[in-house]
């Protein structure tokens, strides 16, 4: 008696589509969200690389006011928010980067324009507890 039963096996995808389609979905999102984040990185240490933003905090770290009323040090709080633009010899920024010190949090706006070198528009720290601003382009 010959036994006429012949197995059918299954290609691989019908064997493995239930656990390939989510791991490759999550693959694809857990890429994307790295290259989202290489981009926010390299863009947001562009903006703390610039001379604009080490000229602006090193003028709130030796302002005597500002320190008075956030305290000592002065340092960043959090992420670098705005716009630079450099090209060669030419740019513009428009920057506000959080602060703190020892009494108090703030923001440090920045805006200025490039032409060979810095020149800063506006330079001012907003205290947050006073609702008071800080004019460090004042002499």
């Amino acid at each position: 008696m010959e036994d006429n039963y012949n197995e059918v096996r299954k290609n691989w995808w019908d064997r493995n589509w239930k656990w390939f389609v989510p791991t490759g979905c999550l693959g694809l999102l857990v890429l994307f969200g790295l290259f989202i984040a290489g981009i926010f990185f390299g863009v947001t240490s562009m903006m703390k690389d610039s001379d604009a933003y080490k000229g602006a905090m090193n003028e709130a770290q030796r302002n005597k006011l500002v320190i008075e009323k956030l305290g000592k040090p002065i340092e960043t709080d959090g992420m670098v928010s705005g716009s630079i633009n450099v090209s060669n010899d030419t740019g513009n920024c428009d920057l506000q980067i959080p602060i703190k010190g020892s009494k108090g949090k703030g923001t440090l706006f920045v805006v200025a324009n490039k032409r060979g070198k810095w020149k800063y528009e506006e330079m001012s720290v907003y205290l947050e507890d006073t609702d008071e601003e800080i004019d460090l382009l004042q002499k």
